[in-house]
């Protein structure tokens, strides 16, 4: 996690701090390979996240499930939870994250809490 570290210093964008209750995050960083067991789990956590809530798919296997293609493994994380921002790579590099963090907040800047983002999608967790 070099972005933390002194040459990208994530710091600057308020983003230092890193909370592990949903309750307290407004930005998911889904980062690593996610499986159909996985992925109640991680709608769960989501939907325990305040409004607004930004989400970051990150890497190759959270994008698209990477080279994994079985089975077990979820083939994208946009099929259980709407994802703002994709970052590409295995391992995606600090400027890629920088970089997906400073478009969130351009989006987010003219946005009102009321407005519901993402209420016509639908995952396949949905009833």
């Amino acid at each position: 996690m070099s972005v933390a570290g002194a040459k990208y210093d994530i710091s600057q964008f308020g983003a230092e701090v890193v909370r592990f209750s949903p309750r307290q995050a407004d930005l998911l960083i889904v980062a690593g390979t996610i499986s159909y067991k996985q992925a109640p789990i991680l709608k769960k956590i989501y939907e325990q996240m305040c409004e607004p809530k930004w989400v970051i798919s990150m890497g190759a296997c959270a994008c698209s499930g990477g080279f994994y293609d079985n089975y077990t493994t979820l083939q994208g994380i946009d099929e259980i939870i709407p994802v703002d921002e994709y970052i590409a790579g295995c391992p995606p590099r600090p400027e890629a994250v920088i970089d997906a963090i400073m478009r969130i907040q351009e989006k987010s800047k003219d946005e009102s809490i009321l407005k519901d983002r993402v209420k016509e999608y639908k995952g396949f967790l949905d009833v």
